[in-house]
């Protein structure tokens, strides 16, 4: 399609640049545990030898690797080739070979239908307007197991207070990481597409997956757990 969004292209950090990509598991690694948070959601989502992962956004490969120790097969779609390179050479110092490295996005992946068993987006699915969003589900489900899993973690923001909760988290990650964070949080309301969460839930719904676990933090960070029906 013609019209259809260009999720290639960059909004809020530039992470076709080498320089963002280098620093990019050190700044986050201030507010997160990206190690233990890959360790758990593996243990959560109980991911098996047997099973085939897409993990969108996969950036610097953190999860995709730890979750290809396990997997049968890892396809690790980011729309920056630096993160693709970056990942690539990680994953050959640990003698994986059953990672594929996919330059793609929620809209272009595709895979055969009902074909994977898990689907995982890790700080990733706000790079979409809402519209396209709804789109990215539905291709999603199609090539997802009937039963499969669909974890996604996310800026999204809950209909309580919402602009005093994005004040305080501003406030937090500047604490966290002095000018740094705060720009690269104030230049994701800025820029890029969060929304609330009863428009993803809605959405979730309306494209056959029915949601197992719902976890918020601070009013902005959710994390759905779904099963395809």
């Amino acid at each position: 399609m013609n019209w259809q969004y260009n999720e290639f292209k960059q909004i809020g950090k530039d992470y076709s640049q080498k320089e963002e990509v280098e620093v990019y598991e050190k700044t986050h690694s201030q507010f997160r545990d990206l190690y233990r948070e890959c360790l758990d959601l593996i243990n959560n989502l109980n991911i098996s030898d047997n099973d085939i992962l897409v993990d969108f956004g996969s950036g610097t490969g953190v999860f995709a690797i730890e979750a290809a120790k396990i997997c049968k097969k890892v396809y690790a779609v980011d729309i920056s080739l630096e993160m693709l390179e970056y990942s690539q050479r990680k994953a050959q110092k640990e003698s994986l070979t059953n990672i594929e490295f996919v330059h793609s996005g929620f809209l272009n992946f595709t895979k055969q239908t009902n074909s994977v068993d898990f689907v995982t987006s890790t700080f990733s699915f706000h790079h979409l307007p809402d519209f396209w969003k709804k789109i990215a589900l539905k291709n999603i489900s199609n090539f997802l197991k009937p039963g499969g899993k669909l974890y996604i973690k996310d800026v999204v923001i809950q209909d309580n207070e919402p602009l005093n909760n994005i004040a305080k988290f501003i406030r937090k990650q500047t604490k966290l990481g002095g000018n740094f964070l705060k720009e690269d949080a104030e230049l994701h309301f800025k820029e890029e597409f969060s929304t609330y969460d009863w428009i993803i839930e809605s959405m979730l719904k309306k494209t056959n997956f029915e949601i197992l676990n719902k976890e918020m933090e601070i009013g902005l960070i959710a994390s759905y757990t779904c099963k395809k029906k």
